[in-house]
């Protein structure tokens, strides 16, 4: 069985093919990075018309390399939600129209569920698991107990983490993305322990008996500590001991969190082999990666985090995630409409803020 995915929710557009198996037979990203560095950001409509530009000869290419044809595909996965609605038409419209010209399954994926399912692409692990969900939208704490079936135990109830460390870089005046370039300056901190000890940030909800998260005050707090560094173009030194400073609050309160509602997880599920998972964009971070690592480790848990490549946006989990649910005998129809939100959880206790799109 292959399986051809397609993901343009956001500023990558990418097309991939994935064999029944796990294999990974082509998987292509093309990055918009050019295009909207100029704004600080992805303009919805920018990405829009450059997904509408290329998705065509991205999927061509994602067939060619796959050495198959059209005629080879057993169905097609498009991301329907959530994401930036222009974009999201764009993949799904195409994704129906080859299910349609080739009669073969159409599925819909949700986004955030290719995130979800990329560790059972990539190392097979066995539902249930504790997910720790974390992009430029979303921050949330999930049990995955199958396709299409979670849980969600925790969700951020203002900024989400990435969009935290991307607003956070630009008070720092970072260049586009901010996220990975914030990780890069913050590598070049000299001294790690006094860049703590100048620049104390909160821990939002720690300790917290509920597993929710918040980031806004976080952000505050580096913009506070901004406005008192001397006026003018800001030292590099000073960033770089900023950039640590927030680095470190941030892994700090994603293990926290984290760790209590693992303790629940292992409580509630009690299962033979317990897996903690992160995914999602942030997980690309190497500072949050080893926090989760260490608390993994003492609770006696195994990490699962994707590949650097299928941490970001990208195709293959698309695909995969299309896969999955066609094993399980979900398919869609042509008529299905493109959601700007889509939560895995549609039986979650509604939040305030941020809380109510999750």
């Amino acid at each position: 069985m292959h399986i051809l995915g397609i993901e343009t929710s956001c500023d990558e557009t990418a097309a991939a093919i994935v064999r029944e198996d796990g294999t990974i037979l082509s998987s292509l990203v093309l990055s918009q990075l050019k295009e909207h560095a100029a704004f600080g950001g992805v303009v919805p409509e920018i990405a829009a018309r450059a997904h509408l530009d290329h998705l065509h000869t991205l999927i061509e290419a994602a067939l060619s390399d796959a050495g198959l044809g059209y005629d080879d595909l057993d169905g097609v996965a498009a991301t329907c939600g959530p994401g930036l609605i222009g974009g999201v038409l764009v993949g799904m419209m195409a994704g129906k129209a080859i299910a349609a010209a080739k009669n073969i399954p159409f599925i819909a994926v949700n986004h955030l569920e290719g995130h979800a399912l990329t560790p059972r692409l990539t190392d097979g692990i066995e539902f249930p698991y504790l997910l720790l969900l974390v992009s430029g939208g979303h921050t949330q704490l999930l049990v995955a107990e199958g396709p299409g079936q979670y849980k969600r135990w925790g969700t951020t109830l203002d900024d989400a983490c990435g969009e935290c460390f991307d607003k956070s870089a630009k008070l720092m005046g970072l260049p586009y993305p901010g996220g990975p370039n914030l990780e890069k300056i913050a590598a070049a901190c000299a001294a790690p322990q006094k860049a703590l000890e100048r620049f104390p940030l909160p821990r939002p909800m720690a300790h917290r008996k509920e597993l929710d998260f918040s980031f806004s005050g976080l952000k505050t707090a580096v913009r506070t500590h901004v406005y008192a560094l001397p006026k003018g173009d800001l030292d590099a030194a000073d960033v770089a001991d900023l950039a640590y400073a927030f680095q470190t609050a941030v892994a700090e309160i994603l293990a926290e969190r984290t760790g209590k509602a693992l303790e629940k997880f292992l409580e509630d599920y009690t299962p033979a082999k317990a897996s903690l998972v992160v995914s999602g964009g942030v997980a690309a971070n190497q500072t949050i990666r080893a926090a989760l690592d260490e608390l993994a480790a003492q609770k006696g848990v195994t990490l699962y985090a994707p590949p650097l490549n299928l941490c970001s946006d990208n195709a293959a989990m698309i695909a995969w995630a299309g896969l999955e649910r066609l094993r399980a005998g979900h398919s869609d129809g042509f008529d299905f409409k493109a959601r700007p939100r889509w939560p895995l959880d549609p039986d979650a206790e509604p939040k305030h803020g941020a809380g109510v799109k999750a």
